[in-house]
């Protein structure tokens, strides 16, 4: 779990990393996010599987804002290049952004490729500070 924290330090794998702000042990991250998905009465691929659903839904819209029932714009752009998971997976991911706006209640959110694999296999999904 170390080594994998050390890949998610600003600059390794992604420019801003993977942690934001938070200073955590990795597994304590993990170990949290994993409490708070439970008491949604949730799971991971759950989740994963939603932004799966989101993403594609955005892409559409062509890198434009579109509309997505019930309440949400969705907005997916292509960045050049892929990313390899810290957690050492094999492949690489696109670089691919997702931003959902929540107009119910004024909310937005960007998350990427990388993010939904992330939290689906591993349950990570960044630490506190994080811009995803």
């Amino acid at each position: 779990m170390k080594q994998v924290q050390e890949k998610m330090k600003p600059g390794v794998i992604a420019r801003d990393g993977f942690l934001g702000k938070d200073r955590r042990n990795l597994i304590d991250i993990l170990v949290e996010d994993d409490a708070g998905v439970k008491r949604m009465n949730l799971d991971h691929q759950i989740i994963a599987q939603r932004m799966i659903e989101l993403r594609n839904a955005g892409l559409r819209g062509l890198g434009d804002f579109i509309s997505v029932e019930p309440h949400y714009e969705i907005r997916v752009d292509s960045v050049r290049g892929k990313l390899p998971c810290p957690f050492g997976d094999p492949g690489v991911f696109p670089k691919t952004n997702t931003i959902i706006r929540n107009l119910q209640k004024n909310r937005e959110i960007t998350y990427t490729d990388l993010n939904i694999h992330m939290i689906m296999a591993h349950g990570f999904y960044e630490g506190r500070g994080s811009p995803f």
